[in-house]
C-alpha cells in the first residue's frame, strides 16, 4: 500500500526521536512510581489542639504528639500583611516558580564558589516547607532532596495550600509551631490582627527561631525586623513612612505560655472530642486542617468567674472547692464553666469537675416542690403552712436553725427555706411524683442502692448535679421549661416542661421579691430569683440564682465529702452567687415579661385559705394578698392531727359564751373557722377568742380528761440562778402524755422527751421565757416565766 508523502515523513521523524520520547514516557513512569513509593511527606500528626470560646478566643492549648503548640489557622485568617511580609522577604517569586527557583539556586551557587561559603541558600518557600516536613542532612545531596521534594509538592498541592503549610508548621522558638501560635503566644493577639512591625518581626523569626525570639532576646528580633522593613521599604511595598513607623514600635513579647481558661470544660470538650473520633484513622493535614474545638463558653464571663474564685480562695480552709456554671437562658449555652477552685491547686482536688459531681442538694428542690404542689391545685401562693414540730410516720424534721414559727404562707416558707412546711407538701404530692417530675426534665435524684423516693428528697436525700440543677432553675426564667446546659454546639438542645408558666412566674417572685402582691419590689439592682441549700452534716454549701438572661449555679464543699462546719449556703455560695451576677452583661433591674394572664392577684383569708369573698366575715382571722393559678383557691391543706376539717360548730349564750344545748336550751349555734392544732400554741389569745370563747360559768366546761399539763414550773414564776452559778436550770416533765413531747423555747426546740419523762432546761441569760410542750398528737401547754438575776438584761 502506498503511504502519502506528509504521511512517511512523520513517521520518519518518530523514528528519529523515538528513543527520546521513550526516554521521556520512561522517566515519567519511573517518577509516578517514584511518587507512589515515596510519598510527599504530608503532616500526619494532629495538630496541637486548641478549645476556643463562641467567638474563637483560645480558652486552652494542647500541644501536639510531639510536644509543639500549633493553632491550626488557614490562610483567610492571618493578616495580609505577614503574607506580604513573608512572601517579599522570603520568596517574591513564589506564585511563578515551580517550588524551584532556578535563578536562586545559580545566585546562591556562584556566592558560594565567589567566596567560599554558604551565602544563601536559594530557598523558595516550597523548599522552607519540604525542610520543615522532612529535614535534609545538610549536604549537596539533601539539598537536591530538598528539591526534589518541593518539586513533589507543588505537583500534589496548590500555592495556597503550600503557604497554608508554612504558616501552621514553621518554627517559631522553643515548642511554638506556626504564625498563629506565634502571634498568640508572644504578642497575645491573633495573627489576623498583627501591626506592620509585628508582621516583620514574626517574618523574620523562622529564619533563627532560637536566637531571634523576641521574648528573650528583643534587640536581635528588633534587628531582624527593621532588616524586614527596610527590604519591603526598597521594594516598594510597603512607603518609607510606614517602615519608619514600625520601626518605633518597641518589641515587646511575653514568654509562651498555654492559655488555661475553663481547663476542666475543655478537658470534658476533649474526652468527647476522642469519643466521637475514636477507631477513625487519621488523615494528612497538608491544607491546614483544623484541630480547634468550638465551645459555647465566653471568655469575658469566664475569666470573671476565675478571678472571683481566686479572690476567694484565702477565705477557705484547705481541701474546700467550689464550682460554678452560668447559662444563658434562651440558647441554653453554657457561658462560664468552672469545675475547681484553682486548677493549679491539687490539695483542693483540682482535677475533680464538680459541675458534674453528684451531691446532695439540701433545700435547693424546694421551687420545684412548690411549683408542681401550684399546678397541682393543692396550694396558693399564701396558703397556711404549719411549721411545727411533726412527725410523719416517724420522719421527725427539724429547721435549719432549730426554731419553728408555726402559722407560715407558702411563699413565707419557700423564701424562708422552712423544713416542716415542705415535708409536709411533698407528703400530700407523694415522692415518687416529685421525683418523676424532676427526672423528666433532666434532674435525676440518685438514691442509695435500693431505695425508694421518700420525703427525705426535700430536704436533700436523693444526689444530683450544679449542672441538673442550673438547667432545671432555667425553668423559672423561661415559662416553666428546663433545658439542659449545653457546653458546644454539637451537644443537641433539649427541653422539657417542669412546672407550668403560671407557677413559674409565682415561684419566682416569692424568690425575687417575697410573693405579695400588694408589696412593691425592694431589691438590689438586679431581678435575681434566689435559693440556698446546705446538705445534712454542712457538706455542701448551694446557691442557684435566675435572672431573665442567665441561669447561675454555685456549689462549695469538698470533692471527697467531708463535712464543713459553719460553711451554709446563705453564708458562702449565695456572696458568690450574687458577685457572679452583677459582673454578667445585660444583668438590669429592669422589670420581666408580662405576667402570665393563668396568674391573679386576690384577697384570702386564714386560716381556711379561701378567698374573702368566699369567706364569711366571722371566719377571716387575718386577710392576706395572694397570687393565683388559674383563679383557683385551694383550701388550708387538712389537719393532719383533727378530723372533720377546719369549720366547727360551737353553742353560745346570749352573751357569747359557751356552753352546750344540754346546760343552756336557749343557746343557738355558730360555724366557727379553726386552726390546724399543731398551730394553736403560736396564736394570739384575740384570735384564739373567735372560735374558742370563754365558757359560761353557768355551763361545766368540757375539758378533755386527758388534757397536758407542764409541771415543774408555774406561769408568771421568776428563775435565777444560785449564787455563784453561771447558769440556771428547770426540771420539767409533762403530765398527760404517754408519747413523745418536744419541747420549744420562745419558739426554738431545745429537748425531747418519751413518757411524761422530766427534761432538764438551762438559761444563761436574763428575759422572758415561754416554754410549750407538744406531743404527738398536736395536744400542746405553755407556761410564760421570767429568767433574772445575770446582771444587765441582754
Amino acid at each position: 500500500m502506498l503511504i502519502p508523502s506528509r504521511f512517511a515523513s512523520l513517521l520518519s521523524r518518530l523514528r528519529r526521536w523515538r528513543v527520546p520520547l521513550l526516554a521521556l514516557l520512561a522517566a515519567a513512569l519511573l517518577l509516578w512510581v517514584l511518587d507512589a513509593l515515596f510519598p510527599p511527606p504530608l503532616p500526619r500528626e494532629e495538630a496541637g489542639l486548641v478549645i476556643v470560646d463562641r467567638h474563637g478566643t483560645p480558652l486552652r492549648n494542647y500541644p501536639a504528639a510531639s510536644g509543639v503548640w500549633r493553632y491550626p489557622v488557614r490562610l483567610s485568617e492571618v493578616s495580609p500583611l505577614y503574607v506580604e511580609a513573608l512572601l517579599n522577604y522570603e520568596d517574591r517569586w513564589f506564585y511563578q516558580h515551580a517550588g524551584v527557583n532556578p535563578v536562586a539556586v545559580l545566585r546562591a551557587a556562584w556566592q558560594w564558589g565567589r567566596s567560599g561559603h554558604i551565602v544563601s541558600g536559594g530557598s523558595t518557600l516550597t523548599m522552607q516547607v519540604a525542610r520543615i516536613l522532612e529535614p535534609p542532612p545538610r549536604t549537596v545531596w539533601g539539598k537536591a532532596r530538598q528539591m526534589l521534594r518541593a518539586l513533589q509538592l507543588e505537583w500534589h498541592l496548590s500555592k495556597d495550600e503550600i503557604l497554608t503549610l508554612y504558616l501552621n508548621h514553621a518554627p517559631m522558638g522553643g515548642i511554638v509551631e506556626g504564625v498563629e501560635m506565634a502571634s498568640r503566644a508572644y504578642l497575645g493577639k491573633p495573627a489576623k490582627a498583627l501591626s506592620h512591625g509585628e508582621a516583620a518581626m514574626l517574618a523574620a523569626l523562622p529564619q533563627a527561631p532560637s536566637r531571634l525570639r523576641p521574648d528573650r532576646w528583643p534587640d536581635r528580633a528588633t534587628a531582624a525586623r527593621n532588616k524586614v522593613l527596610d527590604r519591603l521599604a526598597g521594594f516598594g511595598v510597603w512607603s518609607r513612612e510606614i517602615a519608619e513607623d514600625a520601626r518605633i514600635e518597641r518589641v515587646i513579647a511575653q514568654p509562651p505560655r498555654g492559655e488555661w481558661l475553663a481547663p476542666l470544660a475543655a478537658e470534658r470538650l476533649r474526652a468527647a472530642a476522642r469519643r466521637q473520633v475514636a477507631g477513625q484513622p487519621k488523615q494528612p493535614v497538608a491544607q491546614g486542617r483544623r484541630r480547634v474545638i468550638a465551645s459555647m463558653l465566653d471568655a469575658d464571663i469566664q475569666a470573671n468567674v476565675e478571678r472571683m474564685l481566686l479572690d476567694r480562695l484565702p477565705l477557705l480552709p484547705p481541701k474546700v472547692s467550689m464550682a460554678v456554671l452560668v447559662m444563658e437562658n434562651d440558647s441554653l449555652a453554657v457561658r462560664g464553666y468552672a469545675g475547681s477552685a484553682d486548677f493549679a491547686d491539687n490539695q483542693r482536688f483540682a482535677h475533680v469537675d464538680m459541675v458534674r459531681g453528684i451531691r446532695s442538694p439540701g433545700s435547693t428542690l424546694k421551687p420545684f416542690l412548690y411549683a408542681m404542689a401550684l399546678d397541682e391545685g393543692l396550694i396558693h401562693g399564701e396558703s397556711l403552712l404549719t411549721d411545727a414540730p411533726q412527725s410523719f410516720g416517724g420522719y421527725q424534721p427539724g429547721n435549719f436553725q432549730a426554731a419553728f414559727s408555726g402559722p407560715v404562707s407558702m411563699s413565707e416558707a419557700l423564701q424562708r427555706s422552712l423544713n416542716v412546711p415542705a415535708v409536709d407538701v411533698l407528703d400530700r404530692l407523694g415522692p415518687e411524683h416529685f421525683a418523676a417530675q424532676l427526672g423528666k426534665a433532666g434532674l435525676k435524684l440518685r438514691m442509695q442502692r435500693g431505695a425508694a423516693p421518700n420525703l427525705s428528697l426535700i430536704l436533700g436525700g436523693g444526689g444530683t448535679t450544679l449542672e441538673e440543677l442550673v438547667g432545671a432553675y432555667r425553668a423559672l426564667a423561661h415559662g416553666g421549661v428546663a433545658g439542659s446546659p449545653r457546653l458546644s454546639v454539637e451537644v443537641p438542645r433539649r427541653e422539657a416542661r417542669i412546672m407550668s408558666a403560671g407557677a413559674a412566674w409565682i415561684v419566682r417572685d416569692i424568690l425575687e421579691t417575697g410573693g405579695r402582691p400588694d408589696r412593691p419590689f425592694a431589691g438590689g439592682p438586679a431581678r435575681l430569683a434566689w435559693k440556698t441549700g446546705t446538705s445534712f452534716g454542712f457538706r455542701d454549701a448551694w446557691a442557684v440564682g435566675v435572672t431573665d438572661g442567665y441561669t447561675v449555679g454555685v456549689w462549695v464543699g469538698r470533692p471527697d465529702g467531708t463535712p464543713n462546719p459553719g460553711f451554709f449556703g446563705a453564708n458562702v455560695a449565695a456572696p458568690l452567687l450574687k458577685d457572679i451576677v452583677a459582673a454578667l452583661p445585660g444583668v438590669t433591674g429592669a422589670r420581666r415579661g408580662v405576667r402570665p394572664a393563668s396568674v391573679t392577684a386576690a384577697q384570702i383569708c386564714w386560716p381556711l385559705g379561701l378567698t374573702r369573698a368566699a369567706t364569711e366575715s366571722a371566719q377571716c382571722h387575718e386577710l392576706r394578698t395572694a397570687w393565683l393559678l388559674n383563679g383557683a383557691a385551694p383550701p388550708t391543706l387538712p389537719d393532719r392531727s383533727r378530723a372533720g376539717g377546719l369549720i366547727d360548730t360551737i353553742w353560745l349564750d346570749a352573751a357569747g359564751r359557751r356552753v352546750t344545748p344540754e346546760c343552756d336550751p336557749a343557746a343557738h349555734a355558730e360555724q366557727v373557722a379553726r386552726w390546724p392544732l399543731w398551730l394553736e400554741p403560736w396564736l394570739s389569745p384575740a384570735i384564739r377568742a373567735r372560735y374558742a370563747p370563754a365558757w359560761s360559768p353557768d355551763c361545766p366546761q368540757h375539758v378533755s380528761a386527758a388534757a397536758l399539763r407542764i409541771v415543774g414550773i408555774e406561769s408568771g414564776s421568776v428563775v435565777r440562778p444560785a449564787a455563784g452559778a453561771s447558769e440556771a436550770t428547770v426540771s420539767a416533765a409533762l403530765l398527760g402524755s404517754g408519747g413523745a413531747a418536744w419541747w420549744l423555747q420562745n419558739g426554738e426546740l431545745v429537748a425531747s422527751s418519751e413518757g411524761g419523762a422530766a427534761v432538764k432546761l438551762t438559761f444563761r441569760h436574763n428575759g422572758p421565757v415561754r416554754l410549750t410542750a407538744l406531743d404527738g398528737n398536736g395536744r400542746h401547754d405553755s407556761v410564760v416565766f421570767t429568767v433574772a438575776g445575770f446582771g444587765a438584761t441582754r
